[in-house]
C-alpha cells in the first residue's frame, strides 16, 4: 500500500508519527461512455471558456470567484490556511462508541507508526481496545478539513472521516408518516427482531452486484443473451402487517429448526 498522508496524531502531550492509508477500495466497475453509432469512447477536454482551446493539465490553477475576478491559490497556500492541521491529527476528546452514529462516517484510513513512533503508537492503541472509547480528531488533507474518529481495528489504528453537523441534512424536511402502529404489532415486530438478531460476521456480506455486471458484460461480448429477473416490491398492506409479522416468525423459526 502506498501512503496518502504523512504527519502525526497527538493526544495531550503524546505526539505519534504516522503514515496513512486508504483503509477501503471502491469496487465499482469502471465503465467508459460511448456513442452509440461507432461505439467510439467519449473523453473530456479541459478547454478554456474564452479561447476553446484545450488547456493541458500542468497549467490549471485552482481559484476563488470574488465579485468578477478570481483569487488563484496554489499548493502552499493551501498548507499555510493551518499548518499544523496539515500535518497533524489532533485528539480533542474521546466519546464511547456506542455514541457515534453510523449516518457519520464516511470512509476509514489504516494508521501506521513511522520511526521512533512505535511506542507512543502501540499506548494509544492499548488505551483505546480498553477502554472501548474512540479520539474525536480534526485534520486537513487535500485543502479541507476533516472531522474524524480514530480506534482500533485488527490491531491497527483506524481514522475513520466523518461528516461536520452542518454537512448533514435535517430529516425534518421529509414528508414522514404519522400512522400510528398498537402495542401489540410492535411487540411483534420486536419479537422478530429479536429472532433475526446474531453476531455481526463481517465476512459474510459480500459485493455480488459486481460479480453479476461482470456476467452481464462476458455475456454481452459473446452475444449471448442474458435473462432478466423482473422485480417490483409492493407495500405491505396496513391491513395485512400482524398477519405477515406472524408468518415472517414462523418461517424464521422453520429455518432454526432445519439448521
Amino acid at each position: 500500500m502506498r501512503s496518502i498522508w504523512n504527519g502525526s496524531i497527538s493526544f495531550g502531550l503524546v505526539t505519534i508519527p504516522i503514515k496513512m492509508y486508504s483503509g477501503s477500495e471502491d469496487r465499482k466497475l469502471e465503465l467508459d461512455m460511448l456513442d452509440k453509432n461507432d461505439h467510439a469512447r467519449i473523453r473530456y477536454k479541459r478547454v478554456n471558456e474564452r479561447t476553446g482551446e484545450e488547456v493541458e493539465y500542468k497549467d490549471i490553477v485552482k481559484g476563488y470567484k470574488q465579485d468578477d475576478t478570481y483569487i488563484v491559490l496554489d499548493k502552499e497556500d493551501f498548507d499555510k490556511a493551518n499548518m499544523k492541521k496539515s500535518k497533524t491529527i489532533d485528539i480533542e476528546e474521546f466519546i464511547e462508541e456506542e455514541e457515534v452514529a453510523d449516518v457519520l462516517f464516511k470512509k476509514p484510513y489504516f494508521l501506521e507508526p513511522q520511526k521512533d513512533g512505535e511506542k507512543s503508537y502501540n499506548l494509544l492503541k492499548e488505551a483505546l481496545k480498553e477502554t472501548g472509547k474512540l479520539g474525536v480528531a480534526t485534520f486537513v488533507m487535500r485543502a479541507k478539513e476533516n472531522l474524524s474518529l480514530i480506534g482500533v481495528y485488527k490491531d491497527a489504528l483506524v481514522l475513520h472521516v466523518i461528516r461536520f453537523a452542518d454537512e448533514i441534512r435535517d430529516p425534518a424536511d421529509l414528508k414522514l408518516p404519522d400512522t400510528k402502529v398498537s402495542k401489540k404489532e410492535v411487540d411483534m415486530a420486536k419479537s422478530l427482531i429479536e429472532q433475526y438478531t446474531e453476531k455481526f460476521d463481517f465476512e459474510k456480506y459480500k459485493d455480488i452486484y459486481n460479480e453479476q455486471l461482470m456476467k452481464i458484460i462476458k455475456a454481452k461480448s459473446s452475444g449471448k443473451k442474458t435473462k432478466v429477473e423482473k422485480f417490483e416490491a409492493e407495500a405491505t398492506p396496513a391491513k395485512d402487517l400482524m398477519a405477515q409479522l406472524k408468518a415472517s416468525l414462523e418461517k424464521k423459526k422453520k429455518k432454526s429448526k432445519a439448521s
